[in-house]
């Protein structure tokens, strides 16, 4: 390895702070500056800070699944040597395993901690920090199989982080931070129904019955278009109890009964020209 801009591949690795990202692409950084890793040298970096204290038969297994063991575990030596004749190398070989320095700093286990300190109910420090960590995809671009189990492990940690964390706003009456943290969500992957029906939680909260009905008829219309699906009973349960007086004033006293699944059961309805169901 070699930093970039070239810097020496001898003698006594600096103090400044090695970092290794894995989020939205492989990065190895010292300080402000990037070290170069070849392709190859890559693959076995990334999978051992995302499995690390590995023995060496499970990292050469994963890395040349193809490969007979022994001709995989002989790939690996010669991988290892070559890492550690570097000074920016942040392995560590201690016995069978092999795992990364302990002052290595990795974004994929600030997600994780994040996500654990959310769980547990504690309110992340620093609000943006949960919103943006594990933003981008693991490794995008690289299509190992562990690389998509993990990528799709850490995709599910933080969608169920971000919703922890628009539940808690909400339930503190933090409308704002909720929202924020809903949408961020939402972007996500936006064919989730959960932090859609967070989002009409929210906008119910507020009184904002107007808001909630839009937001729901856009994933009504977004999951019918993609999946031919309707939202569940659970999500059309929130408007059809908030929205009932609503319906039963602009109902004629002989009509028919008409649910919330349809959407003509809100067409002859204008909320702007209705008071606020809530009050």
């Amino acid at each position: 390895m070699a930093a970039d801009p070239p810097t020496p591949t001898t003698g006594q690795r600096h103090d400044a702070e090695v970092r290794l990202h894995l989020l939205g692409g492989f990065r190895l950084t010292q300080g402000e500056t990037t070290v170069a890793v070849p392709r190859g040298l890559q693959r076995i970096i990334a999978l051992i800070g995302l499995r690390p204290g590995a023995t060496r038969t499970h990292l050469a297994g994963l890395l040349w699944p193809e490969t007979p063991e022994d001709r995989a575990l002989s790939s690996l030596r010669t991988a290892l040597w070559r890492l550690r004749q570097d000074p920016y190398c942040p392995l560590t070989t201690p016995a069978d395993t092999v795992r990364l320095d302990p002052l290595v700093r990795v974004d994929v286990n600030q997600l994780v901690d994040t996500a654990a300190r959310v769980r547990d109910g504690q309110t992340p420090d620093d609000a943006a920090e949960a919103l943006a960590a594990g933003r981008h995809d693991l490794l995008p671009g690289w299509y190992d199989d562990w690389v998509l189990a993990d990528r799709e492990r850490l995709r599910q940690l933080r969608l169920h982080m971000l919703e922890q964390v628009a539940g808690q706003h909400l339930a503190a009456g933090r409308h704002g931070e909720a929202l924020e943290a809903a949408l961020e969500a939402m972007a996500a992957e936006p064919l989730r129904e959960t932090p859609h029906r967070l989002v009409v939680r929210i906008h119910l909260a507020e009184g904002n019955a107007f808001e909630a009905v839009h937001a729901y008829y856009v994933y009504r219309d977004l999951l019918l278009r993609e999946l031919r699906l309707e939202p569940s009973p659970a999500m059309s349960a929130l408007l059809a109890e908030t929205l009932e007086p609503i319906r039963r004033a602009s109902r004629p006293a002989s009509g028919p009964r008409r649910h919330l699944g349809s959407r003509a059961a809100f067409q002859p309805v204008d909320v702007r020209h209705h008071p606020d169901p809530a009050h």
